[in-house]
C-alpha cells in the first residue's frame, strides 16, 4: 500500500513540475518539443487555442483508443497522467515568471521536463498522448518504441519549422536531447560510485589492498588473456569516489602489476549502498 501511494505521489510531483516546464520554459518561447504538448504549442500559436483543452482532447481520445486495442499495457496510472498532466498545465498557467529566450528555455525547459518525465516513470506511470501513438506503431509495425517515439517527435518538430522556423525548431531538439538525459538520470540516480574492475595476477596483494585499505568487498572470477592465454583473477568492487582515488594510489604506489578499469556506477543496491555496510549476522 505504501509502496502503491509512492508511486501516485511522483506522478503528482512529475506532473506538476511538467506543468511548470510547459508554462514558464516551452511556450513563452514557442518550443514545440515534441508530443501532444508540443502539438499545443503549435496550435496556440497558430489559433490561441487553450493547451489545456488541446491536450485533453487529443489525450483523452487516444486513451481509450489505446486502451481498446493494447488493453493491458493501460492502467489507472495511464489515465490519471492522462489528465493531470493538462490539468496542472491549467494551473500553472498564470505563474509569474516566464523565460522567452529559446536557448535558456530548450536548456532548463529540457532540464525541468525530464524531472517531471523522469519522476513519472519512476511512479510506473504514464502522461499518455503520443507514447500510445509510439506503442500502436511498435505493435502493429514492429517498430522500436524508442524509433517510433522519435517519429512522432521529428515530425512535430518539423511541423513547428514550418509555424516558427528553424531556429526554433532546433532549440526544441536541444530541449528533447536534454530531456531524454535527464530522464536516464532521474530514474537511475545515477551517483558518484565508481565500478572497479582489475586484471591482475597478484591477487593477494590486491585483495588486501580492497579489504583492508577501504573496506569493501569484490567479487573474483577468473579471466584469460585473449593474446597471452594466461589465467589471471578478475576482481571487481564498487566504491565510493573518494574510495577509488584512493584505491588507484595504492594500486600505483604498491607496484601491483594490473590492468585497472574504473567506470560510473549508477542505482547501486545492497550492503555498504542501499544498505548499512555492516550488520548482525544472525547465530
Amino acid at each position: 500500500m505504501a509502496k502503491e501511494a509512492r508511486s501516485y505521489v511522483l506522478m503528482l510531483i512529475g506532473t506538476f513540475i511538467l506543468g511548470i516546464s510547459f508554462n514558464a520554459f516551452l511556450l513563452p518561447a514557442k518550443l514545440a518539443a515534441g508530443g501532444v504538448v508540443g502539438i499545443s504549442t503549435i496550435l496556440y500559436e497558430l489559433y490561441q487555442w487553450n493547451p489545456t483543452i488541446v491536450q485533453l482532447s487529443i489525450n483523452i481520445p487516444l486513451f481509450f483508443v489505446g486502451y481498446a486495442l493494447l488493453g493491458k499495457n493501460f492502467s489507472v496510472k495511464t489515465l490519471m497522467g492522462t489528465v493531470m498532466l493538462p490539468l496542472f498545465i491549467a494551473a500553472t498557467a498564470h505563474i509569474p515568471f516566464k523565460v522567452h529566450d529559446p536557448m535558456l528555455a530548450s536548456i532548463y525547459g529540457g532540464i525541468l521536463t525530464g524531472v517531471g518525465l523522469g519522476l513519472v516513470f519512476r511512479g510506473n506511470g504514464s502522461t499518455g498522448g503520443t507514447t500510445i501513438i509510439g506503442q500502436l506503431l511498435k505493435k502493429y509495425f514492429h517498430f522500436s518504441s524508442g524509433f517510433a517515439q522519435l517519429l512522432i517527435d521529428a515530425a512535430v518538430v518539423i511541423a513547428a519549422m514550418f509555424v516558427f522556423n528553424l531556429e526554433l525548431a532546433l532549440y526544441a531538439m536541444i530541449a528533447i536531447f536534454i530531456t531524454s538525459k535527464v530522464i536516464d538520470l532521474v530514474q537511475l540516480r545515477t551517483s558518484s560510485s565508481k565500478l572497479v574492475l582489475i586484471i591482475t595476477d597478484q591477487e593477494e596483494e590486491v585483495r588486501r589492498l580492497i579489504h583492508q585499505e577501504i573496506n569493501r568487498g569484490f567479487t573474483k572470477i577468473w579471466s584469460e588473456g585473449g593474446y597471452s592465454k594466461q589465467q589471471k583473477a578478475l576482481l571487481f568492487s564498487v566504491v565510493e569516489q573518494s574510495e577509488a582515488v584512493y584505491l588507484k594510489e595504492l594500486l600505483q604506489t604498491q607496484g601491483t602489476d594490473s590492468f585497472v578499469i574504473f567506470l560510473n556506477a549508477s542505482d547501486i543496491m545492497g550492503r555498504g549502498f542501499s544498505l548499512p555496510k555492516d550488520y548482525m549476522r544472525g547465530e
